[in-house]
């Protein structure tokens, strides 16, 4: 719509006088100007509002996120410090168990020093020359060693202890790395004692028939604790 001052001063003249007329126009003109203003401030006010909405529910929002990650931060911190806790433990539990290992081990290997060569004579023929003791030869450290005879026959024992032989998956594999570490031991012992025949001994609390079977054929003798 066309309200210029011009237009509406035309417009009026053929029914007022020209000063009127023109004095009409600039009135109409300038009421209409204030309406467009005021309408247009209203939508400008509306938009305003829905902005000042908007921004408030997008502080609300960050709020919530803000506050969810510290809780997460928060609980992360938790985790960490239990993971760490648990990871002490494990270690000194692992050191608790490796002490009770050894000492039990070293009680197995005192029990045998005590009751084997009774054990070898009545069981294996072996009559010792010497107490069995634990030693180190050519750079190996030999958990039982003895010199003795078997059937009138030069011999010197050679052994190793083992807790036990009783876990059915790696039963094979135990007596493979106690087999290993045994014949490394006897390679040395073979080098101080050449003219004597070495007699292999594994001694644990207990073995299953398999690895009983498994040492016989290698002339291994296993010597369990509960046959002593």
């Amino acid at each position: 719509m066309d309200v210029s001052i011009e237009r509406l001063t035309r417009r009026f003249n053929g029914v007022f006088s020209p000063q009127q007329a023109v004095v009409l126009a600039e009135a109409i003109h300038d009421s209409y100007a204030d309406l467009v203003k005021t309408s247009d401030f209203n939508e400008l006010k509306e938009i305003v509002r829905g902005l000042a909405q908007a921004q408030a529910r997008t502080d609300a929002s960050m709020k919530e996120l803000a506050q969810a990650q510290t809780r997460t931060e928060a609980r992360m911190d938790k985790l960490v410090e239990a993971q760490t806790r648990t990871e002490v433990e494990i270690r000194n539990l692992a050191r608790e168990l490796g002490g009770l290992s050894r000492s039990v081990s070293y009680s197995l290997e005192n029990e045998a020093y005590r009751l084997l060569p009774a054990y070898l004579q009545s069981q294996h023929g072996i009559v010792l020359e010497e107490r069995l003791v634990r030693t180190e030869i050519n750079g190996e450290e030999v958990n039982i060693f003895a010199l003795g005879q078997r059937n009138g026959t030069p011999i010197v024992l050679v052994g190793e202890t083992k807790l036990q032989f009783d876990q059915r998956r790696s039963n094979r594999d135990a007596l493979e790395v106690a087999l290993d570490q045994l014949e490394r031991k006897v390679e040395a012992v073979k080098q101080r004692h050449p003219e004597r025949g070495v007699v292999r001994l594994l001694v644990t609390h207990y073995a299953r028939p398999v690895v009983l079977e498994e040492a016989r054929k290698r002339d291994v003798i296993i010597a369990q604790s509960f046959e002593w």
